[in-house]
């Protein structure tokens, strides 16, 4: 589940990383431009290729979650949530069909680190699911919006859209704080599981970069306008920042 966390302004998202305003380098290009550079193509395809798989296991375990929810109202909303994230799928299965790229091969090196991701962090019950989609999910999200403001114009374009809130933030919210008010027990439950989360999600978006050398070569500016070290810092401090202003938004301690 993809997320950009405006839950009815409930919890803000990290610091706009992707203006475009004076943009330089590869982010004032198209992609026909900036694919001219096969380390630059390679990390775009590893990116849609994590992004799409990405969003297919987002359905999945969207519509598994809906076996636990405790009405059919909620059933039903999160069946609307799994539908838009498969036409999130859909639309990066698309392109890279489109770029002439085979998409089960873009997406298949990152199969192992989101199914082990998913085995690691599979909810215990209905609240725990919502937690995790909407806290552990949106970290994966964040970090995609830093990396889009280095991509080329279409890229980026396509990268941001699919990364739109399908509902799931504010439904989280809504539904967490109302059994924290019911039951203040659940609060430090919720708030260890969230903490989890925050540590696996890190690992496995740094396990991700680390395997794949064109991805990590961008990140780190070796193509088109990486980050140097100090940005990778300050980025995952954004990234923390905006996971301890969810945690608040869901009643919870950080």
């Amino acid at each position: 589940m993809t997320s950009s966390d405006k839950p009815g302004n409930a919890a803000e998202a990290p610091a706009d990383t992707t203006g475009t305003a004076g943009a330089t380098g590869v982010a004032a290009q198209d992609w026909t431009t900036a694919a001219a550079d096969p380390q630059y193509r390679a990390a775009v395809v590893d990116l849609l290729g994590a992004l799409a798989y990405g969003e297919l296991a987002a359905f999945e375990r969207l519509a598994e979650d809906a076996k636990l929810a405790p009405t059919l109202v909620d059933k039903a909303e999160l069946a609307k949530m799994a539908s838009a994230e498969f036409h999130h799928f859909e639309r990066l299965r698309d392109r890279l069909a489109e770029i002439g790229e085979e998409p089960t091969a873009a997406m298949e090196p990152f199969v192992s680190a989101y199914d082990g991701f998913h085995k690691q962090t599979a909810p215990s019950d209905w609240l725990e699911g919502l937690v995790k989609a909407y806290v552990g999910d949106s970290i994966a999200s964040d970090f995609y919006r830093e990396v889009a403001a280095r991509l080329d114009s279409d890229t980026r374009e396509l990268v941001l859209a699919v990364l739109d809130d399908t509902g799931h933030a504010g439904f989280a919210v809504e539904k967490v704080r109302a059994a924290i008010d019911a039951d203040p027990r659940v609060g430090g439950r919720l708030a260890l599981w969230a903490r989890r989360l925050m540590g696996e999600a890190l690992s496995q978006s740094q396990r991700v970069v680390a395997d794949r050398d064109a991805l990590s070569t961008m990140l780190v500016g070796g193509v088109a306008d990486g980050f140097d070290l100090a940005e990778v810092g300050r980025m995952f401090s954004r990234i923390t920042e905006a996971h301890t202003k969810r945690m608040a938004a869901l009643g919870l301690a950080a």
